[in-house]
């Protein structure tokens, strides 16, 4: 549904609907619920926001909850039987090397900028505001390197050129084994295909640590990657047991990983007990000074089965139910400073970090000290060129829309000039971060 609508004849044409969704989905699963209750059409769901919540939906039919690999099994079975009842749970985080290849076929991949692939599950640690321990435990479990690349040619084969996302929680959970066996495996069969996949994936700061481990990453073709920085208060890390980043220096880490090559897409929280008002000129500067360009900055959250919100539950300390969007300035929290002093600190932050001049000298800033490891021979991969096609106009759109009809031209037009002059290769990255920043500004005023 993020890629086409929902149509009366999808519902009169199936058995079953099976709908998966997060937090942030809540509103449009209702209104699915809704119209398949009205198309007289049975339910079966899904994933975390039902595994975490399945009592606010007694309409669903059968709920299918915890990791398909234990749950999914057993309901087709009685479904197949006409025995099926109305819950299959598990508390088993099953191994993951029985876990199929996507049937990519079924998947109109022209419609999609990115695909996602999965190599673990779990999280070896334990941040109180998060949910994945509970959802897939503290022990990283992980596919066979003979897996990976099977997805990899699968999704190869299926004629899929471009931007792969590896949807782990953490990609680094088990280093060794990803530095003796699945990196190199990657590493060989990118080469062999000539690089079709630009990657990215989520890991901790602790991947600053180990230089052999980025430079694999980067010969296997991951470009970025997304880091849970939080805070850097060490006080706050500490309330919030993220452990992993205390006691280090989060802008050098950050630095590291990018003067090799990968680009750090930072996550940060505002509004931990231990945060004063200072915090917010704080997350502004390190932003700024961390050279992050994009930077997904949200108010503090207590997900249903987080730690956080079993505390804050003691406490009375819960409020609204939790939207899960981290833009809208919400919070299911009461928090200590006061919740129209955070929501203002919030806004500060967004406009620090977002607005055109801020926006504009970090972006100039990250383009001067990118210097990347790995130039790759890329072949010509006439299917990227094709499920791409759509994408020819977009330096024109972006002329037309920041160059002339944005109030923020002025900053468009010289770092452009500056690009073209002084870093000449990175213009068509300079252009894109350009309208990332343009889409984060109509984001954050639309809900601000």
């Amino acid at each position: 549904m993020n890629a086409s609508k929902l149509k009366d004849s999808d519902l009169t044409w199936a058995d079953y609907v099976f709908i998966g969704a997060m937090a942030v989905q809540k509103t449009s699963v209702r209104e699915v619920i809704a119209r398949c209750k009205a198309a007289g059409v049975k339910i079966v769901a899904g994933g975390p926001l039902f595994t975490a919540s399945h009592e606010d939906y007694p309409d669903i039919d059968h709920l299918v909850l915890n990791e398909a690999e234990c749950t999914l099994g057993p309901f087709l079975t009685d479904l197949y039987r006409g025995k099926a009842k109305h819950m299959y749970t598990s508390a088993l985080f099953p191994e993951l090397r029985k876990t199929p290849v996507p049937l990519w076929g079924l998947v109109r991949m022209n419609r999609y900028h990115s695909m996602n692939l999965q190599y673990s599950r779990g999280c070896p640690f334990s941040c109180e505001f998060c949910d994945i321990t509970t959802l897939y435990g503290r022990k990283t479990r992980s596919k066979t390197t003979a897996q990976v690349i099977g997805e990899l040619e699968a999704l190869y084969m299926a004629g899929w050129r471009g931007s792969v996302f590896f949807v782990d929680d953490n990609f680094i959970g088990n280093r060794k084994v990803l530095k003796d066996d699945v990196l190199p495996a990657m590493i060989e069969w990118m080469k062999k295909r000539r690089y079709p996949f630009d990657l990215a994936t989520e890991v901790s700061i602790n991947l600053a640590d180990d230089e052999q481990l980025m430079r694999q990453m980067i010969q296997a073709g991951f470009e970025g990657v997304f880091v849970g920085i939080e805070t850097p208060d060490d006080r706050s890390l500490e309330e919030c047991n993220k452990f992993q980043n205390r006691g280090r220096d989060l802008l050098a880490g950050v630095k590291r990983i990018q003067q090799l090559g990968l680009r750090v897409r930072g996550g940060f929280i505002v509004g931990f007990d231990s945060d004063s008002p200072e915090i917010f000129e704080r997350q502004i500067r390190f932003i700024q000074e961390s050279r992050i360009v994009t930077a997904m900055v949200g108010m503090l959250n207590a997900p249903s089965g987080s730690r956080l919100y079993e505390r804050l539950k003691r406490e009375g300390r819960l409020g609204e139910e939790i939207t899960g969007d981290n833009t809208d300035c919400s919070t299911n929290i009461i928090p200590r400073m006061g919740y129209e002093r955070l929501a203002a600190g919030y806004r500060e932050v967004l406009n620090g970090i977002y607005g055109p001049r801020a926006y504009y000298e970090r972006v100039k800033a990250y383009l001067k000290e990118y210097r990347p490891l790995e130039k790759r021979k890329r072949g010509l991969h006439l299917r990227y060129v094709r499920y791409n096609l759509h994408y020819l106009d977009a330096p024109f759109r972006t002329l037309l829309t920041l160059g002339i009809k944005d109030r923020a031209r002025l900053y468009y037009w010289k770092l452009v000039f500056w690009s073209l002059f002084r870093r000449p290769l990175l213009l068509p990255m300079a252009i894109t971060y350009m309208a990332y920043g343009f889409h984060f500004r109509k984001t954050y005023a639309t809900h601000l």
